[in-house]
């Protein structure tokens, strides 16, 4: 229904004296000003609602928000510290292994100038 009524209004705007044309322009230009300070007006209430909202909470507001901004970073830098922690203490436990091994095994001369002395090590005993 839109449709044709849009149609049947551009066809007989082709047949409207000028004078009334400009007129009609005009509206139009007029209508379409007020439209754009009536969304402009509805975004800045609604921009004035959410500042109210926070300048009503005061301080604490912000702090809630600070205390979220920056909680990711603490997160990451606690995680990045508990994993270089744990690397750590996986090379002294691989470490202590490796000692225990030579402590409590007969081993031959020629296992200390191996290259390949942890393959030794590793290697199962008969």
């Amino acid at each position: 229904m839109g449709v044709r009524l849009a149609a049947g209004l551009n066809e007989r705007a082709a047949n409207v004296p000028h004078d009334i044309a400009e007129r009609l322009r005009i509206g139009r230009d007029q209508a379409v000003a007020l439209a754009r300070q009536r969304r402009a007006a509805q975004a800045a209430g609604a921009i004035g609602v959410n500042s109210q909202g926070a300048a009503m909470l005061g301080g604490l507001g912000r702090f809630w928000l600070g205390l979220a901004s920056w909680l990711p970073l603490a997160l990451l830098i606690a995680g990045l510290v508990l994993i270089q922690q744990f690397t750590a203490q996986e090379q002294v436990m691989a470490a202590a292994e490796i000692d225990a091994v030579l402590l409590s095994d007969d081993l031959p001369p020629a296992a200390w100038t191996d290259p390949g002395f942890r393959e030794y090590l590793k290697a199962p005993r008969p």
